[in-house]
């Protein structure tokens, strides 16, 4: 089971990215806002950038080049989940959500040219209010699979025995 785990986790990642956005798309006008409770509320945007909507002013050829750089990226992830997935259950589910996330983005992005994000997180503190990026299904599982290697290597390297020093 341990081989299929990131082979699951990233097909669910995918369907519930797709799922999501399809009642996005469905349901809510682009620009749309619908508070859901006090510091999140559901949005419709057209994301035409990467992560926190950089690059997202470039023309045709920066986003043949954005396309070219994300589908490299995913062939370079699933080669990365190949190799190291087997090593524990936490990289392999960790690697299954960044290439669920990376494949959700990567479907938007030829399908209509742009991501949809419909999450937005915000906190009011007196009279300022810090607000963080839109972001999505697929978003969130990247972060949270990012997360989850820097997690699992701290742990691998904590149980590594210490080696002797040379002292002569």
């Amino acid at each position: 089971m341990r081989g299929a785990l990131p082979w699951i986790t990233a097909a669910l990642v995918v369907v519930a990215d797709r799922v999501t956005k399809g009642l996005v798309l469905a349901r809510l006008d682009p620009g749309a806002w619908v508070e859901v409770m006090p510091g999140l509320a559901l949005t419709h945007v057209h994301n035409r950038g990467i992560a926190f909507s950089l690059f997202s002013g470039g023309g045709a050829f920066s986003r043949v080049l954005l396309h070219l750089v994300i589908f490299t990226s995913v062939v370079i992830i699933a080669a990365m989940l190949v190799r190291h997935a087997q090593h524990s259950r936490l990289s392999g589910f960790a690697f299954g959500l960044i290439l669920g996330g990376a494949v959700g983005n990567l479907i938007d992005r030829v399908l209509y040219g742009w991501v949809v994000d419909f999450v937005h997180l915000w906190a009011r503190f007196s009279d300022r209010t810090l607000s963080w990026p839109d972001f999505n299904v697929a978003d969130a599982s990247i972060s949270v699979g990012a997360v989850l290697l820097i997690l699992n290597e701290f742990r691998v390297h904590s149980r590594e025995p210490e080696h002797a020093s040379d002292s002569d």
